[in-house]
């Protein structure tokens, strides 16, 4: 089948990445060598929003996991100029953020995304999630590239944009995983040389951000 000049440059989700003796792309399988993380926007400015201090330090934890186990990282600032500098508690210090005006992460951080042509999944944390994780994860998905939303790292002023953003983000065809979720897919096996330390992080159970409201079992979004 050829593909029209206007149709975006899809992976087949049908297709196994080379070199990989499963179809990760179609049941989410997350690989170090294959992953980046994204942080995306935890400035000053945000300190208000509801749970922001909790998802910032799971986003922390999986940057933590992220340098243990050589996941390239991104980091973006929303208009700095007016939002502030990352907060200090994300632990970044060391990686140079990407400044944008765009909601999407996507236009700022594309000569990274080019460098990777092995890239298959990333894994995606910040604020807000109605707006620029929402269209940053739309942008990912059009590239043909699998999407985890980190749902205990992502968060927005409004809980009811939340809820529906999560919604629309799994009706679109991203992934929603918990940051240990994906800290174990990630490290695969205990006996990894790096698991001692990656144990001593998830010893702790993550912050509370209120999804287990989000997710009840009658919530019809989520039925």
């Amino acid at each position: 089948m050829q593909r029209s000049p206007s149709e975006p440059n899809r992976t087949p989700w049908a297709l196994c990445p080379p070199g990989h003796g499963s179809c990760e792309a179609s049941v989410g399988r997350v690989l170090p060598g294959s992953s980046m993380l994204f942080l995306c926007d935890m400035q000053e400015k945000f300190r208000h929003v509801v749970y922001f201090r909790q998802i910032v330090s799971v986003a922390a934890r999986m940057l933590k996991v992220a340098r243990l186990l050589s996941v390239p990282t991104v980091l973006t600032e929303q208009y700095p100029q007016g939002l502030g500098p990352t907060v200090p508690e994300l632990g970044a210090q060391g990686l140079q953020p990407y400044s944008k005006t765009c909601f999407s992460m996507v236009p700022a951080v594309q000569q990274e995304l080019d460098a990777r042509p092995q890239l298959r999944s990333v894994l995606l944390c910040g604020v807000e999630t109605q707006a620029c994780i929402l269209q940053t994860a739309l942008d990912l998905l059009d590239r043909g590239l699998q999407v985890h939303v980190v749902v205990d790292a992502c968060t927005s002023r409004s809980q009811v944009d939340r809820l529906v953003a999560l919604s629309r983000l799994r009706q679109s065809g991203a992934f929603l995983s918990t940051s240990e979720g994906l800290i174990f897919q990630l490290v695969g096996d205990a006996t990894h040389p790096q698991f001692k330390e990656i144990q001593k992080l998830v010893k702790e159970p993550s912050p509370d951000s209120g999804l287990l409201g989000l997710f009840q079992d009658q919530n019809p979004l989520f039925r």
